[in-house]
């Protein structure tokens, strides 16, 4: 338990350059012009809304594009990773893209003493972030001392229920790991990545926790927020379940056969009292 950062960061700091040159990342397209947004922020912008004057913090950022993008909606932003090679992609992306994001380095638990106190109006958290954290209630207060009162919340995140099933058979899916958290993580040894690729990965254990839809937001209720949306989604922004899921023209993949049968992601939203 005690090493989870270490291997963590160890991963993420292998898959940074992997990532950033992978076309499902699709650099090329988000430099081609000032108006390209990444998928998943392009997915969500009407539930963002205008974002434009206020400043936001965007928790485990990994390289940055969806951090670029909300820059790009005329936010002020910040990223904060764990990963020192993903913050270099980031800070990199950021250059070439002409725009001026601060990126900081640390433990999300950490960012409030990292960034010396200072409180924002929005915290942004994307796809596969939070199931690197031990402790909702933690994280949960930690957005609370990130937001100003009347600070937003605004997180896309993979379904608990969908982190639950085993994606190694593409042909029946299995409910596999722990929908509920759990003081031990669960343990990974896996040589590859969410991204295609022929980089042999050296640093292959990574630790992670599942937290429930209604862990998440209990946690958040007991750390002064108000939820103002929850909306899961039959759809979610990579192919997760190799082999039973078919893209669509936006570039969302879902279920082939009856995709009503499984939430795949969620947007929730909550204010800061």
């Amino acid at each position: 338990m005690t090493d989870y950062l270490a291997s963590n960061r160890a991963n993420w700091d292998e898959r940074a350059a992997v990532h950033a040159a992978s076309p499902d990342y699709d650099i090329d397209r988000l430099l081609s012009s000032d108006t390209e947004l990444s998928a998943v922020v392009a997915f969500d912008t009407l539930r963002l809304g205008d974002v434009s004057g206020q400043d936001g913090v965007h928790l485990q950022c990994h390289i940055g594009t969806d951090t670029l993008s909300l820059a790009r909606l005329g936010a002020t932003m910040t990223g904060v990773d764990l990963s020192p090679a993903s913050l270099a992609e980031g800070r990199s992306l950021a250059s070439r893209a002409g725009v001026e994001i601060p990126y900081v380095e640390c433990d999300v638990y950490d960012a409030p003493a990292a960034l010396d106190g200072q409180t924002f109006d929005f915290v942004y958290t994307g796809i596969g972030a939070i199931c690197w954290l031990p402790s909702i209630d933690r994280w949960a207060s930690t957005v609370a001392e990130l937001l100003r009162p009347g600070g937003r919340l605004f997180i896309r995140e993979g379904h608990p229920m969908l982190w639950s099933l085993d994606t190694d058979d593409d042909q029946k899916i299995h409910l596999v790991y722990p929908y509920f958290e759990r003081e031990e993580p669960v343990v990974i040894n896996e040589g590859t990545t969410y991204v295609e690729t022929d980089h042999e990965f050296t640093s292959v254990t990574t630790m992670d926790w599942n937290h429930g839809l209604g862990e998440i937001v209990t946690a958040l209720l007991a750390h002064g927020f108000t939820l103002t949306e929850l909306t899961e989604h039959d759809s979610a922004p990579w192919e997760a379940l190799p082999g039973l899921m078919t893209r669509d023209e936006s570039g969302e993949w879902r279920l082939t056969d009856q995709p009503e049968r499984l939430p795949c992601t969620y947007t929730l939203q909550a204010v800061k009292r």
